[in-house]
């Protein structure tokens, strides 16, 4: 998903972080692209907190990095040319001037994880993401009872209790929702954990519009109120929560966030994929629920 032309394009139309410039490295043999790597331009190299705790980063400092921090899934596309990659990243970051280079959000003890580190470039754990495979699922009933048991309980509990409250669940395309309205809750639910400019509402309104088909909305109101959003991302095997708000000012005694998860396992299922990506972050949740972590590092040098 992150590395298609679709995507990619948006974001250079609607950087969501403070991107100087974007650049493209193709490398080629006897004229035919064998290895493809977008990298970006960064202002503020960690807009998540993500990189303080393991490199000596400043606040202003620019960095040329791949993927961009929207992305939560690094790789190399093409054959592994990793060492012609990373030297034509570091000339060019020290052309522009840049303070650091490297990648972001590598899988750990993935082929490019190793590649790098044998590049001599460290490998930093950052966060991790999550993921269930939902081969051999059928519908949410049977992933809300292979969930473990807290799990299942407190989504079928949430489920009753959001159908007493009135809650509503609809999932649309892009262009059927008010997506002001949904990047509005995203950078609130942000803001509560000190990332708010994460998501620029316009940004983030006119970047969801431009992938178009690739990405659907799911709401949960409650008697008009949107309460819950999800931004999915879709590829052609994985169902990706990319992009969540929730507002906790609730009027019955339920809580929005998993009754916007079960929607999401929900439409995974229905739309016919294999694996449900859980984005990064709430671990608690999501280990309760069933999602198994996938470690990311960082693997940056100084310039």
């Amino acid at each position: 998903m992150f590395y298609r032309l679709g995507y990619l394009r948006a974001y250079e139309r609607f950087p969501l972080t403070d991107v100087e410039a974007f650049f493209y490295f193709v490398v080629r043999d006897a004229g035919r692209a064998v290895t493809v790597l977008p990298v970006s331009l960064l202002r503020g190299v960690d807009p998540l907190g993500h990189l303080r705790p393991r490199y000596p980063v400043a606040a202003a400092d620019r960095g040329l990095l791949s993927h961009v921090w929207h992305c939560y899934d690094a790789w190399l596309p093409g054959e592994p040319h990793t060492g012609v990659v990373v030297a034509a990243m570091r000339d060019l970051a020290a052309e522009l001037g840049a303070d650091w280079y490297g990648f972001i959000n590598v899988p750990s003890g993935s082929a490019l994880g190793a590649a790098l580190v044998a590049e001599g470039f460290p490998a930093e754990h950052i966060e991790d993401r999550f993921r269930v495979d939902l081969r051999g699922m059928t519908d949410v009933e049977g992933y809300i009872a292979a969930a473990r048991p807290r799990g299942r309980a407190n989504l079928r509990r949430n489920g009753r209790r959001a159908a007493e409250a009135g809650v509503t669940v609809r999932a649309m395309e892009t262009a059927d929702g008010d997506l002001m309205e949904v990047a509005a809750l995203c950078a609130a639910t942000s803001d509560r954990h000190g990332t708010g400019a994460f998501y620029p509402p316009e940004l983030f309104a006119g970047f969801v519009t431009a992938l178009g088909g690739n990405a659907c909305l799911i709401e949960v109101r409650e008697r008009d109120r949107l309460v819950a959003a999800g931004v999915c991302l879709r590829d052609e095997t994985r169902f990706h929560a990319w992009a969540c708000g929730v507002d906790y000012e609730i009027g019955g005694n339920y809580s929005p966030y998993p009754v916007l998860f079960a929607a999401t396992a929900e439409q995974a299922l229905r739309q016919g994929r294999q694996v449900m990506e859980g984005g990064r972050g709430n671990h608690a949740f999501k280990l309760k629920h069933g999602l198994t972590p996938v470690p990311l590092d960082a693997c940056l040098r100084a310039v």
